[in-house]
């Protein structure tokens, strides 16, 4: 199966500047427990931003040119074969988000409660996809936050 999972602000702004825009531990570490001993599948830039590969997870890059470091590299029907056989989880960035949207069916948001002033990467809206919100919980900024966020699990 086929799951997202992304962070955007309240109007869907994902990355600013090649990087996330907020400082937000509580979300690092959600991320990290829905990820955790996973195949995780990301874009070219995703994979430059993060610098190694993100432990205990099967890292997946997909890019037209060959990419450096301890990764594999698949095309979009490799990606959506393998999906066909366990559950991969595309974690970036937005082309690659929207690449994707047809075929998932789960998807996981954190919601951070704020703006980003000229935000450059972008999750695609939900709306009109046929997502069902199923479950979601407000967090406040803890000590290592920047600001407070919901957590959202959605299927279709």
């Amino acid at each position: 199966m086929l799951v997202m999972i992304f962070a955007c602000d309240e109007q869907n702004a994902i990355g600013k500047d090649g990087d996330l825009p907020w400082r937000q531990s509580s979300d690092l570490q959600h991320f990290k427990r829905t990820t955790l001993h996973r195949t995780v599948v990301m874009g070219r830039k995703t994979w430059d931003s993060l610098g190694k590969p993100l432990p205990k997870r099967r890292n997946v890059v997909m890019s037209r040119a060959t990419v450096e470091g301890e990764v594999e590299q698949m095309d979009e029907a490799a990606v959506l074969a393998l999906a066909e056989e366990e559950d991969v989880y595309i974690i970036g960035g937005g082309e690659i988000y929207a690449l994707f949207m047809e075929h998932c069916k789960e998807l996981h948001r954190t919601v951070i409660h704020t703006t980003v002033e000229g935000a450059d990467a972008f999750a695609p809206p939900l709306e009109g996809e046929g997502f069902h919100l199923v479950g979601e919980r407000h967090v406040p900024s803890g000590p290592k936050d920047d600001h407070a966020m919901t957590f959202q699990h959605w299927i279709r």
